[in-house]
């Protein structure tokens, strides 16, 4: 078998997972290429699946993202999962599917259409990392925030800012095909006024976290909703999650396009992605 991680141009080299992947799926006897999704010359029918890693230059170009998506034969995550989850208005529809969210106000104009909250959270439907998200103490620069974005035509979404973040972070589970895998421990990223520390891929404040049955059953749930909803199967998904203010879980992101997994957090994590990966490629 023969597969490609499918990267973008200035990522590849600095996608750690990577070379663990790779590592991982030779093993088992996959053969796996790194080729930039946006390279007209590359064949991807040659290959028997076409893997979505770190495409994180998407967001500027995500319809032409989604049209090359759309071209590739077999595609994991495929091309209608990848339309659904780059846009996060998908959280409305895990709301309606009593998945709990963080609260979230869409496309803020005025402070009266803000959570109730002392810090709010404020970044566009699309977007990857921590590229234009800030957290703000002040409502009026939060609506301010919103209003550029808005105003260059990029819908927004707000959010309070969850305290718990600042002590016990963010944990994030990673399941592979429906099989839950690991987690890690995400530091705080933003400090008030919207100064985002760095890229998260490179530098966020990442640790290894034995995820409680609670957060692992939580997660569980969230992708098999996801799954419902979109009509395909997963071969990965990455919950965000954090503790609300009242002590429970509460969904951050549901990464299905292109999260970083963290591997060199775990030691199982990379041979647990291949076991995944033989069994799509069998099925």
């Amino acid at each position: 078998m023969r597969i490609a991680w499918a990267c973008g141009a200035d990522f590849r080299e600095v996608d750690a997972d990577l070379p663990l992947l790779t590592a991982a799926v030779a093993e088992v006897g996959i053969d796996a290429e790194t080729a930039v999704w946006d390279d007209p010359d590359v064949d991807w029918g040659s290959y028997d699946l076409v893997v979505v890693r770190s495409c994180w230059d998407y967001v500027p170009r995500r319809e032409a993202f989604l049209a090359w998506a759309d071209s590739v034969p077999r595609l994991a995550n495929p091309a209608g999962v990848l339309r659904w989850n780059t846009d996060k208005t998908y959280l409305r529809q895990l709301v309606e599917a009593d998945v709990a969210v963080v609260e979230t106000a869409w496309s803020v104009r005025s402070a009266e259409a803000l959570p109730e909250a002392d810090e709010w959270v404020v970044k566009p439907t699309i977007s990857a990392g921590s590229a234009d998200t800030a957290r703000w103490s002040d409502p009026e620069r939060a609506v301010a925030h919103s209003r550029s974005l808005l105003d260059a035509g990029r819908p927004t979404m707000v959010q309070p800012y969850v305290a718990s973040v600042d002590t016990e972070g963010e944990t994030g589970l990673l399941l592979f095909g429906p099989t839950y895998s690991h987690a890690f421990r995400k530091g705080a990223l933003l400090v008030d006024e919207g100064d985002p520390r760095g890229l998260p891929e490179l530098k966020e404040d990442i640790a290894s976290r034995d995820a409680s049955p609670e957060q692992v059953a939580f997660a569980e749930r969230a992708v098999s909703v996801a799954r419902d909803l979109v009509g395909d199967d997963l071969l990965y998904a990455r919950v965000d999650v954090v503790t609300g203010p009242d002590g429970d879980l509460r969904l951050m992101e549901l990464e299905l396009t292109e999260p970083s997994f963290f591997l060199d957090h775990t030691p199982t994590g990379a041979a647990a992605f291949a076991t995944a990966l033989q069994r799509r490629l069998d099925a």
